[in-house]
């Protein structure tokens, strides 16, 4: 479903070559969460840049169903569903309006997107606020929107880019239960985040991502077997110290990688 052959971005900045993701490749399968672990300035949101198509990559590519990022982007567009924490919504719509807005934009008929909204309104418990404007809705309630908007195209794939980035026990729990519901529809999913406790819970894979290269991979329990540690923030200690003292090639430029 997502297929990433050795994809690589470099950056200038100051007059320095920056390798914000360096050679990364990995597999995500149908009904698949794949954990792509780091901590700020690992190159997450770039990598997940490069696979919507947003983002060029300097070499490597990105396939979604077959189609490639750097060939045919809006037909990988087609394919994603997003979430993330620095998304929001038009204040000024109510969730309905907002949600049937987005199916529009992704060439839903009318007749579909009335059906898609009445699952997602019942899926996520919208109907109390459907019809006020989201201006007025709490926190959580708008969080439930967005994970909706996400769906009303009933994407094959979904990309969730530091999904709890914010929100207190019960907001993390509801993004649980979401991703949960994903993988039992089949959704190919990659969730972007730092929150090692949280990943460990949710995914099915890791990706340990560390100075843009992807340094382990596998289950929890065989990424405790290839790195003799018990945890992931162990693991990822042992990645600092194990870190190259050459930092011309893998620094970071904080306003372009996650």
């Amino acid at each position: 479903m997502i297929s990433v052959h050795e994809l690589t971005r470099h950056f200038r900045a100051s007059g320095r070559n920056i390798v914000a993701v360096n050679k990364l490749s990995f597999q995500v399968r149908p009904g698949e969460v794949y954990g792509l672990l780091g901590p700020n300035g690992a190159g997450k949101t770039t990598t997940l840049r490069m696979i919507l198509g947003l983002l060029a990559p300097t070499s490597g590519d990105a396939e979604v169903q077959g189609f490639r990022a750097t060939i045919e982007p809006d037909e990988v567009k087609r394919r994603i569903g997003l979430v993330s924490a620095s998304s929001g919504l038009y204040q000024w719509l109510t969730p309905r309006e907002m949600l049937l807005f987005f199916a529009d934009l992704y060439g839903v008929t009318a007749s579909q997107a009335s059906g898609r909204l009445q699952e997602l309104t019942e899926l996520f418990g919208l109907r109390p606020f459907l019809d006020q404007r989201c201006a007025t809705l709490s926190t959580g309630q708008k969080q439930r929107v967005t994970l909706a908007r996400a769906l009303m195209h009933d994407p094959p794939v979904m990309l969730l880019d530091e999904p709890t980035r914010g929100l207190d026990v019960i907001g993390t729990h509801v993004v649980f239960e979401y991703i949960a519901k994903l993988r039992s529809l089949g959704k190919a999913v990659v969730v972007s985040t730092h929150r090692l406790d949280e990943a460990s819970h949710v995914c099915d894979r890791m990706g340990l991502l560390h100075q843009g290269r992807l340094r382990h991979e596998g289950s929890f329990a065989k990424l405790q077997q290839s790195t003799g540690c018990d945890s992931l923030f162990n693991m990822f200690l042992q990645l600092l110290d194990e870190s190259p003292s050459d930092e011309s090639d893998s620094g970071r430029e904080a306003a372009d990688v996650g």
